[in-house]
């Protein structure tokens, strides 16, 4: 191939990936904001799913207080999981009536577990929300189930999971077959709940 040749094809390929590279941003500009409302709306869906009777959430900025708690949990066996963020729930009064926290476990089966769950003023868990889960069909996935249940109405430091059945309040059946799954989600709990009462609890 002569050098004409090569260069000819060389500014062909260029162009090309010019105009490949500006599709993909003029893709990426217009899915972004849609991506981002539908993350708004599942979070807040969550929110009130842990919390019904909250009136309003409020979100403040606790950067610097949930990296201090991560660097906490890590050591609290509790396994992969981190905080991501917290809100405080309000009643009609604007007084606070509990917190959501949402936190995220890297040791689930099928990757990252992000969950939701709503912390009542005095401890107690008032119920757990996915944000995401990709379990497998038929075993992890069915934490987002009736099973997810066992954590709600609790008042306890951290959860357990037991194979022999439950038979104290920490203690959370694991899910058949699908121990992994059942472990992540109680850590990403677990982390939750040590946040609310450790960190935001008044």
């Amino acid at each position: 191939m002569s050098k004409g040749g090569f260069m000819k094809d060389a500014l062909i390929l260029f162009a090309i990936t010019l105009v490949a590279g500006a599709c993909l941003g003029g893709v990426y500009e217009a899915t972004k904001a849609p991506i981002a409302a539908a993350n708004l709306a599942a979070k807040e869906e969550a929110y009130r799913t842990v919390l019904p009777d909250a009136v309003s959430f409020e979100a403040d900025d606790m950067t610097e207080v949930i990296a201090s708690a991560n660097g906490e949990i890590g050591g609290l066996g509790f396994g992969n999981v981190t905080v991501d963020e917290a809100a405080t729930a309000l009643d009609g009064s604007g007084a606070p009536m509990g917190y959501v926290v949402t936190t995220t476990s890297k040791d689930g089966y099928g990757g990252a577990i992000t969950v939701s769950v709503g912390v009542m003023a005095d401890g107690t868990v008032n119920g757990v929300a996915f944000l995401t889960l990709a379990e497998t069909a038929g075993l992890g996935m069915n934490a987002d189930t009736d099973w997810k249940n066992q954590y709600a109405g609790k008042n306890v430091d951290a959860f357990t999971v037991t194979k022999n059945g439950a038979s104290a309040d920490n203690e959370i059946n694991a899910i058949s077959g699908a121990t992994i799954t059942s472990n992540a989600v109680t850590g990403a709990v677990n982390a939750a709940v040590y946040f609310a009462k450790n960190c935001l609890a008044q």
